[in-house]
């Protein structure tokens, strides 16, 4: 999947937080630290640092939702993190996405922190973020 390919995909998921450009997805994907996992319709990216895994993002065409993509998205995100010396990972989910949160539960990421106010809606609302973390093993 190119990252023009991957822009689009990002764009037609998100809305909030704002969907990624193809120069920020190729920027990312230009650092040996970032890896993709992708699936026709679904991509997620991710990055290794100092043994700690960083799920950056997640995007699943509305069309192939609910057909277990995702979950099989960031358990290869798990299993590749682990390869690349990740004794962890983290992300973070808005509240109020409970989509998300129950695939990343069914993941086994449980909470490890909040925060506060960090997403903001085109309405002008607010959303906290909720940090969540797993072993890679």
């Amino acid at each position: 999947m190119t990252p023009a390919e991957m822009a689009d995909l990002h764009a037609a998921s998100f809305t909030m937080p704002r969907p990624w450009s193809e120069s920020e997805i190729a920027g990312l994907l230009a650092s040996p630290l970032v890896f993709a996992q992708t699936q026709p319709g679904a991509l997620l990216l991710g990055r290794v640092v100092a043994g700690e895994a960083e799920l950056l993002t997640i995007a699943v065409a509305p069309d192939q939702r609910g057909r277990g993509i995702g979950q099989a998205l960031v358990m290869a995100f798990l299993t590749e993190a682990g390869r690349r010396g990740a004794d962890s990972a983290f992300l973070e989910v808005a509240e109020s996405n409970l989509a998300a949160r129950a695939l990343y539960a069914a993941c086994g990421f449980r909470a490890a922190g909040r925060r506060k106010g960090y997403y903001h809606h085109l309405d002008g609302g607010e959303d906290d973020a909720l940090i969540l973390v797993t072993s890679t093993a």
